[in-house]
């Protein structure tokens, strides 16, 4: 037992798809979960990283060096529980130094039944996922024979061409915001995150959030000024359902806007296809050029799905708006002769920094 931080020194094993094995400490739940490994780059708001829904499914690890110091409070979430799979950590804090916190990291990923991994060399471990790409993994206080280790990651599906949306849309149609608003916009919740409800509120509009496989004339009946197509797990080549509802908002020619799977979505509704990226986005320190102001922005995000580059600059129904300045991947589009427009990233930051806050301002001037 570490006296200084009260941690546990239960021993736990990480093991890859590609064979690698690693001996940490155990931190949270015991037992064993798998799920595709990801890294995240960022370094604060690790809370609201775990409840992001576009996380399902996923084994995170966080690339700061240490996580759990600043404890966790109630506001400090995207959704209503945890939403990774399993935690991999270099160092991990039992203790907090933030009055407003409400409990410690450690209590938090217990009460969700949520297993962690730490005192492993996560530098080295994002160098490898980073040229190796994304793969499965699991981690374990259960087993530690390569053999048995085998066999549990052998129950985890992959990614590619899986559907999760359906697993953490809203099972009932809610609302949010100011009923009288002359504003109201339809959202697919595909794992909306509450920021970017309450970003939309917050600029007066009026919200009805409905399950992911709502048909059209369920929104419709709504009237709304505007639709909202969220961010979610998943891939998106799975999700015809959602593609055939956005092509019907498209011909309704009303003011619609996208975030990452939403982006996604919208240029396959433009035949533009998507692909599974070498190892994703994940992070709130990701720069991005907007093509139509030629400014630059410090952009929060998380994605392991991409539209294809080649299919989106031949495309004559869509005008690329957005680029990575990184790797040039699409980062937004608009639709060309429609009110439509999306981002591959998150525009709401929490966690990260607010230059792209005016996409918000953007699609409300639209419906005004």
């Amino acid at each position: 037992m570490n006296q200084l931080n009260n941690l546990p020194s239960t021993p736990a094993y990480l093991y890859l798809q590609d064979g690698t094995l690693l001996k940490g400490k155990s931190f949270g739940a015991k037992g064993t979960c798998g799920g595709e490994i990801c890294f995240n780059t960022g370094m604060t708001g690790y809370q609201e990283v775990f409840t992001d829904p576009s996380y399902t499914g996923q084994m995170l690890i966080m690339n700061t060096a240490y996580v759990g110091n600043y404890g966790v409070r109630d506001t400090d979430v995207e959704s209503n529980s945890v939403k990774i799979r399993g935690l991999i950590c270099k160092n991990m804090s039992a203790r907090y130094s933030r009055f407003m916190a409400s409990d410690s990291l450690d209590k938090y990923l217990l009460d969700n039944n949520l297993i962690a991994i730490y005192d492993v060399d996560t530098r080295a471990l994002v160098q490898h996922i980073r040229n190796k790409g994304a793969m499965n993994c699991v981690i374990s206080t259960e087993f530690s024979q390569v053999e048995d280790l085998k066999n549990e990651l052998s129950k985890v599906p992959d990614m590619a061409g899986l559907e999760l949306s359906s697993e953490v849309s809203t099972q009932e149609a809610y609302t949010v915001g100011d009923e009288q608003s002359a504003i109201r916009i339809a959202v697919l919740d595909f794992g909306v995150k509450k920021h970017i409800l309450t970003s939309l509120a917050e600029r007066g509009a009026y919200l009805k959030v409905f399950n992911a496989h709502t048909d059209f004339t369920t929104l419709q009946a709504f009237q709304p000024t505007g639709y909202f197509v969220s961010n979610g797990p998943g891939d998106p080549s799975s999700m015809p359902y959602a593609v055939a509802t956005v092509k019907a908002i498209l011909a309704e020619d009303k003011p619609l806007f996208g975030i990452c799977l939403g982006h996604q979505l919208l240029a396959l509704a433009n035949d533009i296809p998507t692909f599974k990226m070498h190892h994703g986005h994940r992070g709130l320190n990701h720069p991005v050029k907007n093509l139509e102001t030629g400014k630059s922005e410090i952009t929060t995000q998380n994605h392991g799905f991409g539209i294809v580059p080649e299919a989106a600059q031949k495309s004559d129904k869509i005008t690329i708006t957005h680029v990575n300045l990184n790797d040039d991947s699409i980062e937004g589009i608009r639709v060309n002769d429609k009110k439509a427009f999306s981002v591959q990233y998150h525009p709401e930051s929490t966690p990260g920094p607010h230059d792209s806050r005016y996409l918000f301002d953007q699609f409300i001037a639209m419906m005004q």
